[in-house]
């Protein structure tokens, strides 16, 4: 039986060059980068490569680049320092957001005792722009959070409209732009965005590092005490081979974007097809609003009670997708992304999120699409 992975917005295959390299690192550059002697200068080096490297793909400077664990760490350390530091006093963000973001503003809030508000989300996805106007018309100093690609639905939030609107009256802008990077080409100086994070595991790289964008002179201060790594933004040893992995993995993202897009577009459209023919009635979950080009949620024309046993089917199959993130994939409960687009009753219905990635081919949708019609 073949296998076939179609849960890239969970987590990507790592390419097998990013593999080389971090084993290459790990053998041969093994110094702490904050040592002053040759092995450490030559591990620093690397760590500073791979900083630039990074800071010029997405036309950042290397300063606004810190290393993180992944995109949760860095939600967490803006929004906290934003609070305590920066002494924001009140956050706007969705209920659509990835719960690195909503459990974060939760206690956060709690804890400093600020007030968090939630913009209106559209029955296809969309932050209502006009709430979040009426929302920033009010006088006082607002983080905004939202993402940039819902990681549910792929419907995509405009950074640069959000980012002058939030500007216009005074507001940070952080937008968790974990599904994007390494699929989309950024140019954050031409962005209003103030922060940005991004995590190596959705471009094929490693799990367990990611990086934060901070413009510079926005003075945050550290979540973790300890040394001076990271510019004293974020202590502890720095995981030298992950972060040249990440490197790696967002230069040949980069390089082979163009191509890569237009390969997994294509397959979108294929599948969309299969779909039409196969499962006449079903709906996208999000249609109606931009949509990214690798994530399609569907609802499918299936009886309710299929529900339940939709994905041990299709994983009995050798069929991997998901009914939403990979991080709330024990709970019992309804996607709370789709909670917020979609009626009771709709919500009762199989969706599922489908993600490609240039890894997919035809024969992998044909036999999802085969594996479904046996549901």
């Amino acid at each position: 039986m073949k296998r076939v992975y179609l849960d890239n917005a969970s987590t990507t295959v790592i390419r097998p060059e990013v593999i080389a390299e971090m084993a290459r690192i790990m053998s041969e550059t093994y110094g702490n980068p904050s040592s002053t002697h040759s092995f450490g200068r030559s591990a620093k080096v690397v760590l500073e490569t791979a900083r630039k490297t990074i800071a010029g793909l997405i036309g950042a400077e290397a300063r606004e680049i810190v290393f993180t664990s992944g995109g949760t760490e860095a939600d967490n350390w803006i929004i906290r320092s934003a609070v305590k530091d920066l002494k924001v006093k009140r956050i706007i963000t969705s209920r659509a957001e990835h719960h690195a973001v909503l459990n974060a503003v939760e206690a956060i809030a709690a804890e400093y005792d600020i007030k968090a508000d939630y913009v209106h989300i559209s029955a296809t996805g969309a932050v209502d722009m006009e709430h979040l106007e009426v929302l920033l018309q009010e006088d006082v100093y607002t983080l905004v959070c939202l993402m940039h690609v819902n990681n549910e639905t792929g419907v995509v939030l405009d950074l640069k409209a959000t980012g002058q609107l939030c500007h216009s009256h005074n507001a940070l802008f952080m937008s968790d732009t974990v599904q994007a990077i390494g699929k989309e080409m950024f140019n954050i100086q031409e962005l209003p965005v103030d922060f940005i994070v991004a995590s190596a595991h959705k471009f094929h790289g490693p799990k367990g590092v990611g990086f934060a964008f901070v413009r510079k002179n926005i003075p945050l201060k550290q979540l973790l005490y300890g040394g001076e790594q990271e510019k004293g933004f974020r202590a502890g040893t720095e995981a030298v081979h992950q972060v040249a992995g990440m490197a790696k993995a967002l230069e040949m993202a980069c390089a082979g974007l163009a191509a890569e897009k237009a390969y997994v577009t294509g397959l979108r459209e294929y599948l969309i097809d299969s779909l039409n023919a196969a499962f006449p009635g079903y709906k996208i979950n999000g249609a109606g609003s931009s949509l990214f080009y690798n994530i399609i949620n569907v609802m499918l024309p299936l009886p309710e009670e299929k529900t339940a046993m939709i994905l041990f089917h299709l994983d009995m199959k050798g069929i991997a997708v998901s009914r939403g993130s990979a991080c709330q994939s024990g709970s019992i409960k309804p996607s709370h992304v789709l909670s917020e687009m979609l009626s009771g009753e709709d919500l009762r219905k199989p969706s599922l999120r489908i993600s490609l990635s240039h890894n997919n081919t035809r024969e992998d949708i044909d036999l999802f699409i085969e594996a479904l019609k046996s549901v």
